[in-house]
């Protein structure tokens, strides 16, 4: 199993509880990213740069993913695509993305585009919290642990 990091949008937070996983576990964990992104030294942990553009590192996300593998990103299209190649996709506030609940999200995303395109301001996402943290981390130790 490896652990795939869609890194443009992932927070450092976030970003710093895989890294300590991956040495506890020993589960591979790669960062996958349009610009270079620093990792600690450790067998366990990579970086991949791709080149600059819309979903590059999403399509390089897809292609390396497998059944079984774990997928760190709050993009609910890539979320999707690589539940379809038999993946998981945990988001950054803990969400655990599964066949079950993806479509919803996909639709709901799709409607705040188009409300969001037709003038309608929505706010945003609320401001990663140290709530949002622990969920994260609960969710990626419940994950691990059934590995």
């Amino acid at each position: 199993m490896t652990i795939w990091v869609d890194a443009d949008a992932c927070p450092v937070v976030v970003r710093e509880i895989l890294f300590k996983a991956a040495v506890r576990t020993g589960v591979t964990l790669t960062l996958i990213a349009n610009q270079a992104v620093r990792v600690p030294p450790s067998p366990y942990i990579s970086a991949i740069q791709v080149s600059s553009g819309f979903d590059v590192a999403d399509d390089e996300i897809v292609r390396r993913a497998s059944a079984g593998d774990l997928v760190i990103t709050s993009d609910i299209p890539l979320a999707a695509e690589v539940i379809e190649k038999g993946a998981f996709a945990l988001s950054p506030r803990g969400e655990l993305l599964s066949t079950e609940n993806v479509r919803s999200r996909l639709i709901m995303r799709d409607f705040m585009d188009t409300m969001r395109s037709s003038g309608v301001h929505s706010g945003g996402a609320a401001a990663y919290s140290s709530a949002d943290k622990q969920m994260f981390a609960n969710q990626l130790d419940r994950y691990l642990a059934k590995q």
